[in-house]
This record gives C-alpha cells, sequence and structure tokens, in this order.
C-alpha cells in the first residue's frame, strides 16, 4: 500500500494539471471523490458552497480571505454556467464597474438570469451572489464575454443603468463614457427602445464631463424622432473631465479620475507643508537618524521577523555572508540587507529632491527600478527569489492578503505606471504627492513583491519635496494602515488613509523634527 506522502503527491499532481490549464475552482464532480478528500484534508482545497471548491494553501488559517477574494469571479463564472448555461449576465451596475477597471470584490454580485429565483446566496467571507429573475433580458448581441464573466457592452450597461448609479458611483460611469469615443451605439440603444428619460441622462452626463457636441448629436437624434429629451445632469458634484487618448486602458483611466478626486481631500487632512530646509545636511541627517526605526517597522508591516540588532549590524557593516552561512541564508537578514541598500539609494534621491533643481516625480520616475533592484538583490543573489524578479514590472497576477481590492492585471501596469508617473510629476502639493503616490503604487501594484516597502519609500520621498520629516508607520498601526488602504482601493474613499498619513506625519514633526529651515 502506498505511503500517505505517496498518495497526497498523487491527488496534487492532478490538482497541478487542473491548475496548469488555469482552472482554481471546482465542482465536487470535477476531481474523484478520493483525491478531492485528500486534497481538502491537505488544506490545498477548500469549499465555497456545497459542492464547490477552490485551491488554496495549507499554510492559510480560516479567517484569511485570499484565496476567496483571487477565486470570486472564476466561481461566479463557474457557477452561473452551470446554473444557467449562456443566459445570464453580470447586471449593468456591475457591468460597468468592471468595464471602468475595477477589480475590487464587491459584497454582492447581482446576476441577471432568465432562469432566476430572486436567491441570494451566502457565499465566504460576508459576499453573496443574487440571481436576479430578468423578464427584459438583454439580446445576445448586447452580451459580450471578458475573463469568463458574461457582460453587457459599454453602451447597453450604461443605458440600462439605475439612474442612481451615476450618484453612487460617478467614478465608473465617467471612465466608462471616456471610453466611448463615437456614441453611434448608444444612439441606436436609445432610439431603438425609445428611451428618452435615459438619452436625457446620458447627454446630461456627457455635457458634465465636457462633451457638448456628443450631447447635442443625442438629443437632436432623439428629437428628430419624435421624442421628448431633457438633457439633465446625472452627477451630484461635477465629475473629473477625462479625455482618452486612444488605446488607454481603463486601469489608466482610473488612476486619472482617483488623483483628481482624491487630491482635495488629502490637502484638507494634512498639515501645511513646512517647506525645504535650509540646511540640507541637518534634514539628511534626520533621516540617517530613524533608519533603524524605519528598516524595523516597515520589514515588520510585511511580516519579516527582524530586530534592530540585526538591522544595526547590517548598516555597521557588521554583517558578513561570506563568512556567516547563517548571514547568508536568513530570509529575514535578506530582506533587511535588501532594505539598507534600498535605503541608501532612496536617500540619495531625497538629496538630489533637496536640490530642487529637478522636478521631485521625475527623479522617483528615474530611480525607483534602482530603489527595487537594491531591495532584492541580497536575496536573488542567495537564491531565495528568481533573477527574473529584477526584470522589472510584473508578469503575473499578485493579491494582497485579505485585501478585497485586487490588483490590476500585470498588462495593465505597463499602461497604468506612466500614468501614475505623470500625475506625480505634474502635482503641486506635496501632501498629494506623498499620500496619492503612496496609495496608487499600492493600488497599481507593479512589482511581484515589495510594492510596500516601496510605497512607503516614494511616500517619504514625496514628504521630502516639502520638508516634512522622514516618517516611519508603526508595525502596531498595521490594521489601520491596511484598513484605510483598502478602503481606498475598494470603496474609492481616501480620507481614512489621508487622516492616517497625516497623524503620522504630525507625530512625526511633533517628536521633535529639528532640521534647520
Amino acid at each position: 500500500m502506498a505511503a500517505p506522502n505517496v498518495k497526497l503527491a498523487e491527488s496534487l499532481e492532478l490538482l497541478k494539471k487542473a491548475q496548469d490549464s488555469g482552472k482554481h475552482v471546482f465542482q465536487s464532480t470535477d476531481l474523484p471523490r478520493v483525491h478531492r478528500e485528500r486534497l481538502v484534508a491537505g488544506g490545498f482545497l477548500r469549499d465555497i458552497v456545497k459542492g464547490w471548491y477552490m485551491v488554496s494553501k495549507p499554510q492559510e488559517h480560516d479567517g484569511d480571505s485570499t484565496a476567496w477574494y483571487a477565486s470570486f469571479f472564476e466561481f461566479v463564472a463557474a457557477y452561473c454556467n452551470i446554473r444557467f448555461g449562456a443566459d445570464w449576465y453580470l447586471s449593468p451596475e456591475l457591468t460597468l464597474h468592471l468595464h471602468a477597471g475595477s477589480t475590487a470584490i464587491p459584497r454582492q454580485v447581482q446576476v441577471h438570469a432568465k432562469a432566476g429565483q430572486n436567491n441570494n446566496l451566502a457565499l465566504k467571507f460576508n459576499t453573496a451572489l443574487f440571481d436576479y429573475q430578468a423578464k427584459d433580458f438583454a439580446p445576445t448581441g448586447d452580451v459580450v464575454v471578458c475573463n469568463g464573466l458574461r457582460l453587457l457592452a459599454p453602451a447597453a450597461a450604461l443605458v440600462r443603468a439605475a439612474p442612481t448609479f451615476y450618484v453612487q458611483q460617478p467614478l465608473d460611469v465617467q471612465i466608462v463614457l471616456a471610453q466611448i469615443r463615437d456614441v453611434s451605439d448608444l444612439l441606436a440603444k436609445l432610439l431603438d427602445g425609445g428611451q428618452s428619460v435615459v438619452a436625457g441622462r446620458i447627454a446630461g452626463a456627457l455635457r458634465a464631463v465636457d462633451r457638448e457636441d456628443d450631447a447635442d448629436r443625442i438629443v437632436k437624434a432623439m428629437r428628430a424622432s419624435s421624442y421628448v429629451v431633457n438633457a439633465q445632469n446625472p452627477f451630484d458634484k461635477p465629475p473629473a473631465i477625462l479625455m482618452s487618448s486612444r488605446g488607454e486602458s481603463p486601469c489608466s483611466l482610473r488612476v486619472r479620475a482617483m488623483w483628481d478626486n482624491m487630491r482635495e481631500h488629502v490637502v484638507a487632512a494634512f498639515p501645511p507643508a513646512p517647506g525645504v530646509p535650509a540646511d540640507r545636511a541637518a534634514y539628511l541627517q534626520d533621516v540617517n537618524d530613524r533608519h533603524v526605526e524605519d528598516a524595523y517597522h516597515s520589514l515588520s508591516i510585511e511580516g519579516y521577523k527582524v530586530s534592530t540588532e540585526l538591522i544595526a549590524k547590517i548598516a555597521a557593516g557588521a554583517w558578513d555572508p561570506e563568512v556567516n552561512p547563517q548571514d547568508k541564508n536568513d530570509r529575514n537578514a535578506m530582506a533587511a540587507k535588501g532594505y539598507h541598500q534600498a535605503f541608501l539609494q532612496v536617500r540619495a534621491s531625497v538629496q538630489t529632491i533637496l536640490q530642487q533643481q529637478t522636478d521631485p516625480g521625475e527623479i522617483v520616475r528615474r530611480d525607483h527600478h534602482d530603489w527595487y533592484l537594491q531591495l532584492f538583490e541580497p536575496s536573488v543573489r542567495a537564491g531565495i527569489i528568481e533573477a527574473k524578479h529584477l526584470a522589472g514590472y510584473r508578469s503575473w497576477p499578485v493579491y494582497i492578503r485579505n485585501a478585497r481590492h485586487v490588483p490590476p492585471a500585470h498588462e495593465a501596469v505597463r499602461d497604468a505606471m506612466p500614468t501614475f508617473f505623470d500625475l506625480l510629476t505634474r502635482e503641486t502639493e506635496p501632501a498629494v504627492r506623498a499620500v496619492l503616490g503612496h496609495f496608487i503604487f499600492v493600488y497599481i501594484h507593479p512589482y511581484m513583491d515589495g510594492n510596500g516597502r516601496m510605497a512607503r519609500f516614494l511616500m517619504n520621498a514625496m514628504l521630502a519635496s516639502g520638508g516634512y520629516p522622514w516618517t516611519v508607520i508603526h508595525v502596531d498601526d498595521r490594521a489601520e494602515y491596511m484598513a484605510a488602504l483598502d478602503q481606498a482601493s475598494a470603496e474609492g474613499n481616501i480620507q481614512p488613509f489621508a487622516h492616517f498619513v497625516g497623524r503620522c506625519v504630525e507625530a512625526q514633526m511633533t517628536a521633535g523634527f529639528t532640521a534647520a529651515r
């Protein structure tokens, strides 16, 4: 009889083949019972609802939502395909959310289906799937399939979306409108359905985003067909004006819109900028003095087990991997060594920023890849991570532990990062550069690892551009810090994060920032 580990290996081989084909969600009938039960017992599969399972890791505890959020939309697609065949699609509102580049996991997915029963299926971590019995089911030509999900085409979704959506999710509407460069498809649906009220709402939205010609075209065409149309602004506050260049990704548009909508909240939450210090040497010495504390907390936030003694040892040059094998192979030591190297690189960038000869955003655009190289060079040399991770921006999906926000696909990163740095460069308020620089960087998550550390480096480089002190985010505040970031990413509410960073900066200033002015 085969040993238990051999049997488990057989089951894992079966699971690997399925994963290699892109499958991470399974019905109970997809795997032989003996293999399924073995994988569940080993922690490699977890149940979703009765008869459905998702891939997981044995070390994940029951309260860890990462695997579920990573599998969420795959489950929705697989479950709905089994239940409804091809006769379903996501609600117009969720469709617009996805077309607008949002990757946040919704609390409830509403599915429109011919055979829907108006039933709410409770899912893991307070999420749910509601199958709505759609009597006015969209024609086949209005439905598109994207990443396995059946969505309405953008024009069809705008026509069918509830008027409250324009108030509750104006960002999504603005981003989708920016992607519709010609309103012919919209007009066809409005005219075909005699949608005069909807036509007035969409025309009003177009006028609000400075597209008068398109708004007039809709109104004139509807009136020429004997419909009464009154264009009314459906937004409750002035929207962002997003002019999309051809081929710009929804993620890039979303980054621009978030920056525009969030910056005023950051300014309101932050103390005034002290101004670049006259004594640059004193400022840089203050940065040096905070290094050990900063490294300890920044690494601890990411789950590394480091001590201030280890960090001080590395900073003093007493860490020697050639003499001490433990130094070479210790993952935590490699992370601390990389952090020290990156810190020195960031400090050099800060020194350049203080000279005020080059735009701070351009300095970070130029230097941030070097920070990243230094951050992970020791781990690559030690063989802890593969050298390919030093190539630059990621080419794989990533997930943030227990966060509803799922970073955008790697294809979108290449478009979003130049947009991000353009915004950083154009921004005039140091506080906005620091807070939104940190937030948007983490939102995009451009690298396979180290995004949090890189974002905090970026934040401090931008704080320096306004003369704010180097600010340490403490590991004891990790829960509030991560919750505020997720609130900004998943709900679009930057205020908790802006207030959090503002308090940290004020505390650092009060604690004795002494650089001469």
